[in-house]
């Protein structure tokens, strides 16, 4: 009653104000803030880790490299993909995965309409071994603690590992990942604690052809687990 007053008072002096009757938030603003200043931070702290990984001593992989391969994707998503390390296109341009492999893993995070703009990738190691070859478990060991500081950055809510490099750093090797693979894995890593699920990397895949089978189930599981969890 008191608004229709106020109303009818400032039509009769003919004053042109409007009124809206909607309550006014005044929390999104600050809630805008947080999640900007959460974001600055997140890409602080992984530049800060790039560098970290960028100034290691001593270290063959990085000796005989041409580039750094940290990551790509987006640093915000809740997917996130762990490889083994770089080969020479990789090594090239600076990015994981832009391969052959790389093509076919387009393909796959496509089958379950994923593509690089919604998962975040990485790899074991951040530095090519020489001839394509295995990294070593003392190398292993040595990124390690670089790699678990990025899965604690990203916090991803399904971390998929993709070959035994990535299912041994991670998990363990006690099971092989023909055992390992198609299961859902809950483990804490550093501080965050994914679902973790494990498949056949497409560089195997493309020697054994045969095997995409049994990766279009794990992709499938990881489909079904992304509509569970409303990423």
């Amino acid at each position: 009653m008191k608004n229709i007053k106020t109303k009818i008072y400032h039509k009769l002096i003919n004053n042109k104000l409007s009124y809206n009757t909607k309550s006014m938030s005044r929390y999104k603003k600050n809630n805008d803030k947080t999640e900007n200043s959460s974001k600055k931070d997140k890409i602080h702290h992984l530049e800060k880790l790039k560098k970290q990984i960028n100034s290691i001593r001593n270290c063959d992989l990085k000796n005989n490299a041409t580039n750094m391969v940290f990551a790509d994707g987006n640093n915000d998503a809740s997917i996130m993909i762990i490889g083994e390390g770089p080969g020479a296109n990789e090594d090239k341009e600076g990015k994981p995965f832009v391969g052959r492999a790389g093509k076919l893993l387009d393909k796959m995070l496509e089958a379950i309409k994923l593509d690089r703009k919604k998962v975040y990738i990485s790899n074991v190691v951040n530095f090519r071994p020489p001839e394509n070859r295995k990294p070593t478990d003392d190398e292993i060991k040595r990124y390690l603690p670089f790699l678990i500081r990025h899965i604690e950055l990203i916090n991803p809510k399904i971390l998929l590992l993709l070959g035994s490099t990535a299912l041994n750093a991670l998990i363990g090797s006690e099971v092989v990942i023909s055992k390992a693979r198609g299961k859902w894995i809950k483990k804490k890593i550093g501080n965050v604690s994914p679902n973790i699920i494990i498949s056949f990397h497409p560089a195997y895949l493309m020697r054994q052809p045969d095997q995409k089978k049994y990766a279009w189930e794990d992709l499938k599981m990881i489909r079904k687990k992304i509509s569970e969890l409303k990423i």
